[in-house]
């Protein structure tokens, strides 16, 4: 399957791709045509999942397909191209506890306790609250490493949480006080483990 969404006639928004296509894999096309913001993989091979997330892509759908996990999929590329043309930007903190993101002319104080989780949306990153969700231009990796965020541990390649906020940790997921499930990646369940 190869279909894509365009604005216009020369730019390309979103690659739906599969692993096996007539001329070339989509795992190849999608190495050469990495500036396209958003790849969606819908494919019958389960096994290349590891090797497209490599490739920047936004969701891998294994066949066949249902609708109600399409919709799933049509809702993260939404929520993701909203957060691209808003382009929020993270402004530094003032004092240890605060930051501050600047959305459109305003910035809203945000209390790094209050704080549940991140969330990698590609280059952007939503933080968030039990309020609310705020995005910034930046990339999980790098908001790791600052300094406010070194209460956080990795639990998957798209998701960072407070430790304080862990409830418990079940095989496949991290339950949040809140009752919020967050995934956990096979290469972060060693750091995990740690924990207990």
């Amino acid at each position: 399957m190869r279909v894509t969404c365009c604005k216009d006639d020369s730019k390309i928004d979103v690659f739906f791709l599969d692993i096996e296509m007539p001329e070339e894999s989509g795992l190849e096309l999608r190495k050469k045509a990495a500036e396209v913001p958003v790849c969606i993989f819908i494919t019958a091979h389960p096994e290349h999942a590891v090797e497209s997330f490599e490739l920047d892509t936004l969701d891998f759908i294994v066949k066949p397909l249902k609708l109600d996990r399409f919709s799933q999929t049509i809702k993260r590329i939404e929520e993701f191209m909203e957060i691209k043309h808003k382009a929020l930007l993270f402004e530094s903190s003032i004092g240890g506890d605060t930051i501050y993101i600047k959305e459109g002319h305003e910035q809203t104080k945000v209390k790094l306790h209050d704080i549940l989780y991140l969330e990698a949306l590609k280059d952007y990153t939503l933080i968030v609250t039990s309020q609310k969700r705020h995005c910034v231009l930046s990339s999980i990796g790098n908001l790791l490493k600052e300094d406010h965020f070194q209460s956080f541990i990795r639990t998957h390649r798209s998701f960072a949480v407070q430790k304080q906020y862990i409830k418990k940790i079940l095989t496949n997921d991290v339950l949040l006080n809140n009752d919020v499930l967050i995934p956990i990646g096979r290469s972060h369940k060693e750091s995990l483990k740690m924990l207990l």
